[in-house]
């Protein structure tokens, strides 16, 4: 799947960044925005994509999201685990990718009807 090649292309560029530790999570999640996000879901619009493309994407997303964020501390144990699904989306206030994809297909197919009819 080439979106996840370029994805991972885009996430490597800036691997460095986004592991250092003295670097704010406030400026990681930017860099993920800007740089990762935007070559990540160019073209999307005019992507066909199944539900299992639609798991693959958000697996993508999750994983660089994991990377940024980092673990956290159980405050119970005092152990640290890995951040389940539900929390990175608590932690990550923006829309997933996946709905990303289906908004800007709405809003593309919006300007299809309204330019595109002959």
């Amino acid at each position: 799947m080439s979106r996840l090649k370029s994805g991972n292309a885009c996430y490597r560029s800036v691997q460095n960044l986004l592991s250092c530790s003295w670097v704010s999570k406030n400026i990681k999640i930017k860099t993920y925005r800007t740089i990762i996000l935007t070559g990540f879901l160019y073209g999307c619009e005019t992507w066909s994509h199944t539900l299992r493309e639609e798991h693959r994407l958000r697996a993508f997303e999750n994983r660089v999201l994991r990377r940024i964020l980092g673990s956290k501390r159980d405050e119970v144990t005092g152990e640290w685990k890995r951040l389940h699904n539900e929390e990175l989306n608590d932690l990550y206030s923006s829309t997933n990718s996946v709905w990303v994809i289906k908004l800007r297909k709405m809003r593309w197919a919006g300007h299809v009807a309204c330019n595109g009819g002959g």
